[in-house]
């Protein structure tokens, strides 16, 4: 089965109209992983790569109706909360291992529920969106770019895991050219709430496995 045997009970909010739960992932060793959900002015809820949680957690933040998985394997538990709540699934186009048919395919640049863009990040795999929302604040879903462990320095997931891991640092890079980066949400670890694209410089800088080019 796609998603963790663990379930959460409750969301907390990340900033204004973004709230984040996670759980211990048997699937990956107990490694904690995140979910979030954006909360439009209107009330519409939006999903992002959503993990189990009790259904009575989301419907308090208002009406979930969408979800959006950033990359195929990154479908958890949308199917069984698509059942839940009548929310069609969004999936990237070709996203590979779908458990079952999305409601509707998203590809570079679309605009996506819940006031989300899909911005094309490969490297973990070829097909991997970051998300991003521009108000009230620039946030980023980076999917599995990055993780973040505590308060430190986010870091690249190992190379063993990525189908291209001197590709992720491209997309990191093109993140930090071409989007605003001021809050950073991760599919594990907790979010960066201030400063974001000096994190991920930062990151960037202490990589030691793919070292920056000269001058970059």
């Amino acid at each position: 089965m796609s998603q963790p045997k663990k379930r959460a009970r409750r969301t907390e909010q990340v900033v204004p109209g973004i709230h984040r739960w996670s759980v211990e992932d048997d699937r990956i060793g107990g490694v904690h992983s995140e979910a979030y959900a954006v909360v439009s002015e209107d009330g519409a809820v939006t999903l992002i790569d959503p993990l189990p949680i009790a259904p009575d957690a989301l419907s308090a933040l208002g009406r979930v109706e969408a979800i959006v998985l950033t990359a195929g394997n990154h479908q958890r538990a949308a199917w069984s909360l698509r059942k839940t709540f009548g929310a069609p699934v969004w999936a990237p186009l070709d996203a590979h291992g779908l458990e079952d048919s999305p409601d509707a395919t998203y590809t570079n640049g679309d605009n996506l529920p819940g006031g989300l863009m899909a911005y094309h990040t490969p490297g973990p795999a070829e097909v991997m969106f970051t998300l991003w929302k521009e108000r009230p604040r620039s946030v980023v879903f980076l999917s599995d770019l990055l993780t973040h462990d505590e308060e430190g320095t986010p870091r690249f997931v190992d190379s063993q895991y990525q189908d291209d891991p001197a590709r992720t640092r491209v997309s990191v890079r093109r993140i930090l050219e071409h989007l605003p980066v001021e809050v950073v949400c991760f599919a594990h670890g907790r979010p960066i709430l201030e400063d974001g694209a000096a994190a991920l410089r930062q990151a960037l800088s202490e990589d030691s496995e793919f070292p920056a080019p000269a001058g970059a």
